[in-house]
């Protein structure tokens, strides 16, 4: 018994010391893991709250790389720069679109007169081409309809003038050239500069109406207390007593509107 004491003995001692190291050796670690932040635990250049693409190897190596402070900063400054740069081509375009509003603005009647009096788009009345002064177009056709044209008239709320139509209708046939009158006055204490449009009802009759002289689109100056005749020389087109879509037409309407001239 006292042999196998002996023994074991310095196996026992060697088994202690072993433990009592390895207990040792927790409590420190244990002790060193809770007065550690839990940030200090995470493998460098990792953070707590690292995105998943700051997670990713590339940006790890980017970070602890010692990147400087200035060199961030001159990034910031960069893209803020093309921000603004951004910022000031797309105030330059609004600029130019602005520019280009306001000059189709002001070019608006020259254009109406240019397409609509040449196509006899929207009621608008064609004026008469030099062929159609030619006597062998303007010929009334024999054995046709008489059509019965009314004149009409209007004023904007800015102009103050009086506009009268002095013809307040007339039979025409078709081919055959009328002449009516219409009176403005001017009855302020002050010179007015007028601007006048014009269409026609039907819509679809307005291709045959031709004009030969009228005071439409036109800047019509007035002094004050003046008042003038103005004339307006037309005929309807021969073609008007062939075409089929125009057989329930008997009955056309000139208007004319009166409007103060913005350049005065």
């Amino acid at each position: 018994m006292a042999a196998l004491r002996c023994r074991w003995l310095p196996h026992l001692r060697r088994s202690c010391c072993m433990t009592t190291r390895t207990t040792v050796l927790r409590s420190l670690t244990s002790a060193a893991l809770c007065s550690t932040p839990s940030s200090s635990l995470l493998p460098v250049g990792r953070t707590s709250r690292d995105s998943p693409a700051q997670r990713h190897p590339s940006f790890a190596a980017f970070r602890t790389s010692g990147f400087s402070r200035n060199a961030r900063r001159r990034l910031h400054q960069t893209a803020s720069d093309a921000t603004a740069l951004s910022n000031e081509t797309t105030m330059y375009y609004m600029g130019a679109i602005i520019v280009v509003f306001i000059g189709l603005t002001y070019a608006a009647v020259p254009l109406y007169k240019l397409i609509c009096t040449d196509t006899g788009l929207d009621g608008t009345p064609n004026s008469a081409g030099r062929d159609k002064y030619d006597p062998e177009v303007i010929k009334p056709v024999p054995g046709a309809r008489k059509i019965k044209i009314t004149f009409a008239s209007s004023l904007s709320d800015s102009m103050k003038w009086n506009f009268v139509p002095q013809t307040k209708e007339i039979s025409v046939l078709p081919g055959e050239t009328a002449l009516a009158f219409y009176t403005a006055e001017n009855p302020t204490d002050e010179d007015v500069v007028g601007l006048s449009t014009y269409s026609v009802v039907p819509a679809k009759a307005a291709q045959y109406f031709n004009k030969i002289q009228c005071f439409c689109f036109e800047e019509q100056k007035l002094a004050a207390k003046e008042e003038v005749d103005m004339p307006v020389f037309f005929y309807i087109d021969p073609e008007f007593a062939f075409d089929p879509y125009m057989k329930d037409v008997s009955h056309i309407t000139l208007h004319y509107t009166f409007f103060r001239s913005r350049f005065q």
